[in-house]
């Protein structure tokens, strides 16, 4: 059903390196996800801080890819970005056209997000913030949005990566936010249309 599809829309998931972003496109992909993880070596623990990842034995170094289909006519296609600093060059290249984008977050460890959303904040790209489960320290959504300086109206919202179901609410409120925030714009534009449901 998804290759006949009439519109396909792309959906990039960030984040630091280690917070579920491969698990999360598995978890909702329809399809085989295509995956580019490699097996970490010695060499790049010099390369790359693993302190707080030390059970990772792979990491993605291009990019994963799934698919989504909605319905006859739509079609997600998800993106899962590689999160070590030296593949962020990539990041620009995979927002490129993108619909909207989430956020993965490890609540251990906030500050690896920064980069995240500063870079979808300067692209003007709509997106939400998934806290992926790790069983760490719990955080109120006050704390989360202090921490990461997120906008009073940028969805924040609690997920298990490894559930498809969870995977699912995660798209569904970043699809929500992204229909709302052009809603809201079209409506400014032009202050007289008229919705009809």
């Amino acid at each position: 059903m998804g290759a006949s599809a009439d519109n396909g829309f792309k959906i990039v998931v960030v984040g630091g390196f280690g917070v579920g972003k491969t698990t999360l496109v598995r978890s909702v992909s329809e399809i085989r996800p295509l995956n580019t993880e490699e097996t970490m070596t010695q060499a790049g623990e010099e390369v790359d801080d693993i302190r707080e990842v030390r059970g990772k034995s792979a990491t993605t170094v291009a990019f994963d890819f799934g698919r989504i289909t909605l319905d006859a006519r739509n079609v997600l296609y998800l993106f899962g970005a590689p999160g070590q600093e030296r593949f962020w060059f990539l990041w620009d290249r995979l927002f490129s056209g993108t619909l909207g984008a989430v956020v993965l977050v490890d609540t251990r460890r906030i500050g690896d997000s920064w980069y995240a959303i500063d870079r979808l904040e300067k692209h003007g790209t709509p997106f939400i913030v998934a806290c992926n489960d790790f069983g760490g320290p719990v955080h109120t959504p006050e704390d989360v949005r202090d921490a990461l300086d997120l906008d009073p109206h940028v969805p924040l919202v609690n997920c298990d990566a490894r559930s498809r179901e969870s995977g699912k609410q995660v798209l569904i409120t970043l699809v929500q936010h992204v229909k709302n925030r052009y809603a809201g714009s079209s409506a400014a534009a032009d202050p007289h249309r008229q919705e009809y449901v």
